[in-house]
C-alpha cells in the first residue's frame, strides 16, 4: 500500500447517497445501517469489499454475519444458479429442501426435524410459539443486552432501570410476559424460576451473546440452565443465527455441550442467501406437521434457499475452516491487542476467534472481562463506535458495536493488511484526539 492510499478516499459516490436520501428512509433499507458509514459497495469476493470508488476493504462484518465462507462463495453460487434455473418457487414441495433438511440435521447432530423459513426473526416467533403451545404457558426467560428480531413481541432496549420497548410505536405490554435476567447469572435465573412456578414457557438466548458484546457463557452457566429447563418442563430454545455454524459445525450446541430443546438458525447456515431454520425434538416440530401450530410462508425453502443450504453444508462438511479460523481469529486478536499496547491506548479485546469484541476502557480502567450486558456498558462504546469510523477510511469494515467475525476465507495476506491498517488508524485517531484537544487551548491563547 502506498503512502496516498493509506487514508482512504471519502467512500460512497455523492450521487448515491443523494438519490438514496430521495427515496429511502434514512438512505438506507435496515435501520442497523443508519449508524454506519454511507458506503455504497459495488462487490465483494472471499474476505474483501469494493466500493463504487475502487477502494477495497478487508471485511469483518461479513454481512452483519451471514458471509462466514466469504463473498459470492463459488460452490454456493453455482449450486444456486443450477438450481434456480428450473425454477423459483412451486407453493408445493421439491426434492432439494429435503436433502437440505437432511444436512442441516446431519451437521448439528442432535435436532430430530427443522423447517425452513426466510429470517431468524420469524423462526423465533415460531419458536417461541411452538413452546407456548407445547407447555400451556406464556412467560419467557430472557436475557439483557440479547437480540431476537426486531418484532413487537421481542425488541427491547436494556437499561439500568431495566427492560423496555426498543421503538417507538411498540406497545409496551407486548413485552408483558418477558422475565429478563442477567447472562452468566445462575442465581438469578434459579430466582425467576422459584418466582414464578409453573408459567414458565420458554428460556430463550444466544448461548454466547454475539449481536451484543461477543460474551462467551461461563463455565457451568448453559449446564445449570438446561437443568433448570428439564426440572421445570420448560422449553430451552438457543438462538444460533449468529453462532450456528460460526463456532462449531454443530454450533454452539456442539461448541459448549449443551443441548437445547430447539434452536434457531440463520447467518452463517446459507452462505450469505436469506434462509433461517428452526430445528429441535420431534414432539415439538411435529406441532406444524399436525397444523395445530401454525408456520407459514410462500418463500419458505425456496430453491435458492434450499440449494444454497445443501451446497453450504457440503463445503463445510468436505473443507472444514474452523481450524483456520480459530488460528486467524486467534492471532488477530493477539495483533490488535499488541497494537493498543504500543500506541497506550486502552483497547479491550475479547472473545472468541470467530466472534470477537473491541472497544475501549474508559480513562484510567484495568482490562475489563466482560461476562454480561451491565460490564459491557462499562466500555466506551461510543469511542468505539466513531472510531470504526476511521477504521473504515483506512480498509477494514466492521461494525459499529465492536463485533468482529472472521470467515474461512480470511487468511495471511488479510492479518498482515489489518494489522497495518488498524496501526494506521489508531495512530490517526490519536493525533485527531490531540489536535482536538490542543483547539482549546490554541483560542485561550487568542483571545
Amino acid at each position: 500500500m502506498t503512502a496516498d492510499q493509506a487514508v482512504r478516499r471519502d467512500t460512497g459516490d455523492a450521487g448515491l447517497a443523494a438519490r438514496a436520501a430521495a427515496v429511502l428512509p434514512g438512505g438506507v433499507n435496515s435501520n442497523v445501517r443508519l449508524a454506519a458509514s454511507r458506503t455504497f459497495f459495488e462487490r465483494g469476493s472471499g474476505p474483501r469489499l469494493w466500493d463504487v470508488d475502487g477502494n477495497e476493504y478487508v471485511d469483518y462484518l461479513l454481512g452483519q454475519g451471514p458471509a462466514f465462507l466469504g463473498h459470492a462463495h463459488p460452490q454456493v453460487n453455482a449450486a444456486v444458479t443450477a438450481a434456480v434455473s428450473r425454477g423459483m418457487v412451486f407453493g408445493a414441495q421439491h426434492a432439494l429442501e429435503v436433502e437440505a433438511v437432511e444436512k442441516l440435521l446431519a451437521a448439528i447432530g442432535w435436532a430430530d426435524m427443522a423447517r425452513l423459513g426466510v429470517s431468524g426473526t420469524e423462526a423465533v416467533q415460531a419458536a417461541l410459539r411452538l413452546a407456548r403451545a407445547a407447555t400451556g404457558r406464556r412467560r419467557v426467560i430472557g436475557f439483557a443486552g440479547q437480540y431476537h428480531g426486531w418484532l413487537d413481541t421481542v425488541l427491547m432496549a436494556h437499561g439500568p432501570d431495566g427492560p423496555r420497548p426498543g421503538s417507538a410505536g411498540q406497545p409496551p405490554e407486548y413485552l408483558a410476559d418477558w422475565l429478563i435476567t442477567p447472562f452468566n447469572d445462575s442465581v438469578a435465573l434459579e430466582r425467576q424460576f422459584s418466582a414464578h412456578p409453573g408459567e414458565i414457557a420458554a428460556v430463550i438466548l444466544e448461548p454466547m451473546m454475539c449481536n451484543s458484546g461477543a460474551i462467551a457463557p461461563q463455565p457451568g452457566f448453559l449446564e445449570r440452565l438446561r437443568e433448570l429447563c428439564t426440572a421445570n418442563g420448560t422449553v430451552l430454545i438457543f438462538d444460533e443465527v449468529v453462532t450456528g455454524f460460526r463456532l462449531a459445525f454443530g454450533g454452539a450446541a456442539q461448541r459448549f455441550g449443551v443441548t437445547p430443546d430447539l434452536a434457531i438458525y440463520g447467518k452463517a447456515l446459507a452462505g450469505g442467501w436469506p434462509v433461517a431454520a428452526i430445528a429441535g425434538r420431534r414432539e415439538l416440530l411435529e406441532q406444524f406437521g399436525t397444523g395445530r401450530v401454525n408456520h407459514s410462508g410462500t418463500f419458505n425453502a425456496s430453491v435458492m434457499a434450499a440449494a444454497a443450504v445443501s451446497s453450504t453444508m457440503d463445503v463445510l462438511r468436505q473443507a472444514p475452516p474452523y481450524a483456520s479460523v480459530e488460528e486467524h481469529g486467534g492471532a488477530l486478536i493477539d495483533g490488535l491487542r499488541e497494537l493498543g499496547h504500543r500506541h497506550g491506548v486502552p483497547l479491550n479485546v475479547h472473545g472468541l476467534p470467530a466472534a470477537f469484541h473491541v472497544s475501549f476502557r474508559r480513562d484510567g480502567a484495568a482490562e475489563t472481562t466482560v461476562v454480561d450486558h451491565a460490564t459491557l456498558q462499562s466500555l466506551d462504546l461510543d469511542r468505539y463506535a466513531r472510531f470504526s469510523r476511521t477504521l473504515a477510511r483506512h480498509g477494514i469494515w466492521v461494525a459499529g458495536r465492536g463485533i468482529w467475525y472472521c470467515s474461512a476465507a480470511h487468511g495471511q495476506a488479510e492479518h498482515a493488511d489489518t494489522l497495518e491498517r488498524f496501526d494506521r488508524a489508531i495512530a490517526a485517531d490519536a493525533a485527531d484526539g490531540a489536535r482536538a484537544a490542543e483547539a482549546p487551548r490554541q483560542r485561550e491563547g487568542q483571545s
